[in-house]
């Protein structure tokens, strides 16, 4: 992971890719989100999705899981390389989360962040706080998931 001083907005990073299959589909909705058109074809497609479609939080806790993945990835490649690793705080939440269209069986989404601001935390100087668009896109190249995420990050230094 970085260290606040170590972005720039605008700054990308592609976190993975995720084939959803329809017994994925099926088993998180199963456990999570119970509706019939995440649990069966025939009533997927008689609904506005057409056919079996994941759930977005099914989506979004694929995202997640890639984003955590990368995070630690790059912490043990900056601790390889002798570096002072990054350990970033708590989300105090996201905004506009949006499901934009659906994701089907056999549908490989990537995953990707952009940054979106930076600032100095007022109350915690030894804080950054991070807002960046984490998104979805599908093998058409469709957009099909966005949420503007906030999350803290360490400062290498501070001026107080």
């Amino acid at each position: 992971m970085r260290f606040f001083e170590d972005m720039a907005i605008g700054q990308r990073r592609e976190v993975g890719s995720f084939t959803f299959t329809a017994d994925s589909i099926r088993t998180f909705a199963a456990q999570f989100d119970p509706q019939r058109f995440h649990l069966d074809e025939q009533a997927g497609r008689q609904s506005l999705f057409g056919g079996l479609a994941a759930s977005g939080w099914h989506v979004g806790s694929v995202c997640m899981k890639l984003m955590v993945a990368d995070g630690q990835r790059q912490a043990r490649e900056a601790a390889a390389r002798g570096e002072k690793v990054a350990v970033w705080g708590p989300s105090p939440g996201f905004r506009e989360l949006r499901w934009i269209k659906p994701v089907r069986a056999g549908d490989t989404i990537s995953f990707a962040s952009e940054i979106e601001s930076l600032r100095a935390s007022e109350k915690r100087p030894e804080w950054g706080i991070l807002q960046g668009r984490n998104t979805g896109t599908n093998q058409r190249g469709e957009l099909v998931y966005s949420m503007l995420a906030t999350a803290f990050v360490p400062r290498r230094k501070t001026n107080s």
